[in-house]
């Protein structure tokens, strides 16, 4: 059987043609507020949203997102981001400013559990997740007729241990240089130091919240057998130490003696999936900050 996808296009970007994020992280210190704000008004743009946040107000780190309407955005973006650098020099700022309605193109990798990926695309079809899927990469062909339905390519790019670095190097190739972040939905392969160059604090990854009391296989099992109480999941980017990057977004639920670990993997999954599609919704609305090892999180 066939089946045919329609998008519900009725969410996003498109709803605010003229619309623009602005994200800030800079020693803290007097004037960054008034003076953003000071810089848009000047060029006839109107905040709707402004968040900020500092570490300590004395020598910290301060951390600010501002969302605004600005006529002409389109044509002007560029002239408004060259002017911007002489405030962002002024207070040493590391900054960006997004066009909203250019959506971030998303690449997803998976392996055979297919809970993760199934979560994105519901919310993806119902425009929940304002972005587009470019494709899909896998290790097995388990999800490629699924996946396909949607009118997503799907890739399917073995991997072993004497190939591992055969098969990045052609993943690298059918993702190209157009995608914005890569969603590791429940891919049970390392990421190599040189793969995660390409994509610094662009890769987002979910893993069971046992970690590191449960590591190597079958944590749900070793989970049970120590009778647990609680059991989660968190979201975070990628870096080279394993399962130790920023975290973006964690979850957990209340187990008890009574769950076998059948139901502690189906709670887990659950939980997994919700915290996962969270954390690319709120990297994709360009919600989150990295400092160091840590994230700020204007959700």
């Amino acid at each position: 059987m066939e089946l045919h996808v329609k998008r519900d296009h009725s969410q996003g970007g498109a709803s605010y043609p003229n619309r623009a994020r602005m994200l800030i992280s800079c020693p803290d210190g007097p004037g960054i507020v008034a003076a953003v704000s000071h810089f848009l008004y000047q060029h006839g743009a109107n905040i709707v949203q402004s968040d900020q946040y500092t570490m300590d107000p004395e020598g910290g780190m301060f951390f600010m997102r501002v969302e605004f309407d600005l006529p002409k955005l389109e044509e002007r973006l560029e002239e408004v981001r060259s002017l911007f650098g002489g405030v962002a020099e002024r207070f040493k700022m590391d900054w960006q400013i997004f066009n909203v309605n250019h959506k971030k193109r998303l690449a997803i990798f998976v392996s055979k559990e297919d809970h993760c990926l199934v979560e994105l695309l519901w919310q993806w079809q119902a425009g929940d997740l304002d972005a587009d899927i470019a494709l899909v990469v896998s290790n097995h062909t388990d999800m490629q007729t699924y996946v396909e339905s949607f009118g997503i390519p799907f890739h399917h790019i073995p991997v072993t241990a004497d190939t591992k670095a055969e098969a990045e190097k052609r993943q690298l190739e059918v993702i190209g240089n157009d995608i914005d972040v890569i969603i590791l939905a429940r891919y049970m392969q390392i990421i190599s130091p040189s793969f995660i160059d390409h994509y610094r604090h662009r890769i987002i990854n979910i893993h069971h919240s046992f970690l590191p009391a449960f590591v190597g296989g079958k944590p749900y099992a070793q989970a049970y057998q120590r009778g647990v109480k609680i059991i989660g999941a968190t979201a975070h980017y990628v870096t080279e130490e394993l399962d130790g990057g920023p975290i973006i977004e964690q979850d957990v639920q209340r187990v008890s003696h009574s769950d076998d670990v059948t139901e502690l993997k189906r709670i887990g999954r659950t939980i997994e999936r919700v915290v996962l599609a969270r954390a690319v919704k709120w990297h994709i609305e360009d919600r989150i900050l990295v400092h160091h090892n840590k994230t700020v999180v204007f959700n």
